[in-house]
């Protein structure tokens, strides 16, 4: 091949991947970062509730399926099976539990916006589940006895948005 032929194939190579190189920056890298991460089911159409509203009056969404928004705080590290969700900018929220042990959350979800449905549920720890949960880095208050109760939230369906 001669110098001029081999330049022309050199450029056109070039100017190729130059414009797969925009194509995947542009587009590819904005539906990166908009990727919705799903488990369980696929949410349904239940009302959204206001995730600071509900947990100031939580028995008034007791047997209701709702649907909640908040930013994830905490997620299990061991497997992902549960994750603290909180109203935007708050410390605190409500600990999430998922359907039949049946998904699980990425460990590394910390940060994401969390739109979940499901169910509030109040559960009632042994001294010996309360240490296990507290030693996951689940804030729970213990009664006396070293038992613990706590206000969560039961999803059947998760969307993390990043």
């Amino acid at each position: 091949m001669s110098y001029s032929r081999m330049q022309h194939a050199l450029g056109v190579a070039l100017r190729v991947a130059g414009v797969c190189a925009l194509t995947v920056s542009g587009p590819a890298l904005a539906a990166a970062q908009d990727a919705v991460i799903a488990r369980g089911a696929a949410l349904g159409n239940s009302p959204t509730v206001d995730l600071a509203e509900a947990l100031q009056s939580v028995d008034a969404y007791t047997d209701q399926t709702v649907i909640l928004e908040g930013a994830v705080q905490k997620v299990c590290q061991a497997k992902g099976c549960w994750m603290e969700v909180s109203p935007k900018g708050a410390d605190r929220g409500i600990r999430v539990t998922f359907k039949d042990y049946a998904f699980f959350m990425p460990t590394d979800s910390q940060g994401a916006d969390a739109r979940l449905e499901g169910v509030f549920e109040t559960n009632l720890f042994s001294k010996k589940d309360a240490d296990h949960l507290i030693a996951e880095g689940v804030a729970l208050t213990r009664h006396a006895d070293g038992t613990a109760t706590e206000v969560s939230f039961l999803a059947q369906g998760v969307e993390l948005r990043r």
